[in-house]
């Protein structure tokens, strides 16, 4: 198969289009993720796994998404190779049908210039802003709150506050879930600003629904089984069950509790 080059390739004469508008609805997105033409434009410069900034056209829309491959992925000793654009896609499975829009439009193409790989709509977000940034704003406070009990009920080992964004019209949202969903405890955030409070009972609801969901929503299984092992989805069950028995935030555990670098 070879390998993915490190030196992005020339976006000479290439004109890179603008975001999509943010009131492009869902559905479109969707669509445009799925069956538009890829074209590469530049390797983003950070993270170990390669990642992508592409334009993206179809039927006459042209944006920017975040294409990461497969082939890509750096081999990790504790998640299954080959497996964190799935974890993406299945990150944005579990945010819809919580109802709360945290993580932008993904979808799992399966060809594209490096091959299979997540797709991801781009967020136009401000570079200077990051979760340490905004995480004092009181009319954050519940949209951070789901945020943080997302990332208890996937396991996400790696929230750093570079993760969360917010898009030029102030909305937040979650990035970067290729090692979620683990099914041993893995849990590695910048988000214990909660720790010990309850969670508020408007999100345990929200919670309680999307087990029921979970549980009896046969379409629902069958996203998530085509995109995680039957073990971490039996991991997914008991993670939310346990949150709804004990609607609290957790403290930090003894294992290492903070993604590095954290930013």
């Amino acid at each position: 198969m070879g390998t993915i080059s490190r030196r992005p390739r020339s976006t000479v004469a290439r004109r890179i289009p603008d975001p999509l508008p943010p009131e492009t609805p869902k559905e479109t997105v969707l669509r445009w993720l799925q069956e538009g033409e890829i074209q590469l434009l530049g390797l983003v410069p950070w993270g170990s796994n390669a990642t992508f900034l592409v334009a993206v056209v179809h039927e006459g829309i042209a944006g920017l998404a975040i294409y990461k491959p497969q082939r890509g992925e750096e081999p990790l000793w504790d998640f299954p190779h080959g497996t964190l654009c799935y974890r993406e896609v299945a990150a944005y499975v579990v945010s819809e049908a919580l109802g709360w829009g945290l993580v932008p439009p993904t979808v799992l193409r399966p060809s594209g210039p490096y091959g299979r790989g997540a797709l991801q709509l781009y967020i136009d977000a401000d570079p200077e802003e990051n979760y340490f940034t905004f995480r004092d704003d009181p009319a954050l406070q519940p949209v951070l709150m789901r945020v943080a009990v997302f990332d208890l009920i996937t396991n996400n080992a790696d929230r750093k506050a570079g993760h969360c964004l917010k898009d030029r019209n102030g909305r937040i949202w979650a990035i970067d879930h290729g090692i979620c969903f683990h099914a041993e405890p893995k849990l590695r955030t910048v988000i214990w600003d909660y720790r010990g409070q309850r969670i508020p009972e408007d999100i345990v609801e929200e919670v309680r629904t999307f087990y029921h969901r979970l549980k009896e929503d046969k379409g629902l299984r069958a996203e998530l089984a085509g995109l995680l092992s039957a073990e971490e989805i039996t991991a997914l069950e008991e993670r939310t069950a346990t949150l709804l028995e004990h609607p609290v935030f957790p403290h930090p555990g003894p294992w290492r509790s903070e993604p590095w670098p954290i930013i």
